[in-house]
């Protein structure tokens, strides 16, 4: 399915990257949202090309995110390579599917994979939303997401959460390692199950959710976790430590 997207015989860009933070360097003459000298954070869409020291984008997007990529304004208590870590994908990913849940204070929610990508910046958004949060993850992620404000944290090493007596009103498998069986044996009868692999296409953004999450951000409610930081000439090395399965959150390529 990849090949199709990105090319069959070989990559239809070969500038890889979709997220990006950075200055605006010029702008179209019909664009009337951002100027040059604006710090900016971005998803660059399918077309991908975040991974250079310049790269094209459009205002608004005109057909889909997918497509076009979208961005907003940096936040401004965010450095360039925390504005970077995340937000625009698995920051909007989870705002996406937490939605659905349409959380309410005091609701018990449980984020599995709770260190990852989607899975810090779910912690942070179902607190936020006032929920009642329960973080699974590795022993050596447990720090990080107490740090996030979860709750309760359950090392899935240690425990088995499907087998307990709690029972939660949204399960959100944030990685999409776990069977929907097993996942809703700790759901309530009228609660809700997410999982990232369902619909999870970052076509289904918008850059009214950037913003949303950017505002989150400067409240002090939501920030990026880094793991590692890398020089763009070690990007081989970026990818294979990623590759391996056990970041804590996002890496980092400074590009500039």
């Amino acid at each position: 399915m990849g090949r199709l997207v990105l090319g069959f015989t070989r990559p239809k860009n070969p500038i890889l990257g979709m997220e990006l933070a950075g200055e605006v360097e010029s702008v179209g003459k019909d664009v009337t949202l951002f100027k040059p000298g604006d710090d900016v954070f971005a998803f660059t869409g399918w077309g991908l090309g975040a991974y250079a020291e310049y790269v094209c984008l459009r205002e608004k997007p005109r057909k889909s995110i997918a497509k076009d990529g979208m961005l907003a304004t940096k936040p401004a208590n965010m450095t360039f390579e925390e504005a970077a870590a995340g937000a625009a994908t698995g920051g909007v990913t989870a705002l996406r599917f937490l939605r659905k849940a349409n959380i309410e204070t005091g609701q018990k929610v449980l984020i599995y994979g709770a260190s990852g990508s989607v899975g810090t910046y779910a912690v942070q958004l179902a607190k936020s939303f006032g929920a009642d949060v329960t973080g699974v993850c590795s022993t050596a992620n447990l720090d990080v997401v107490r740090s996030l404000g979860a709750d309760t944290v359950i090392d899935y090493t240690q425990q088995d959460f499907t087998e307990g007596d709690e029972t939660y009103d949204v399960v959100f498998d944030a990685v999409g390692k776990l069977s929907p069986s097993r996942a809703k044996r700790p759901l309530r009868k009228t609660g809700v199950y997410l999982n990232v692999n369902r619909d999870s296409g970052s076509g289904g953004g918008s850059p009214e959710d950037l913003v949303f999450l950017k505002e989150l951000i400067e409240t002090g409610k939501v920030l990026a976790v880094i793991d590692r930081r890398y020089p763009l000439e070690e990007i081989v090395e970026a990818h294979t430590y990623v590759e391996k399965g056990h970041k804590k959150g996002h890496v980092v390529v400074a590009v500039a």
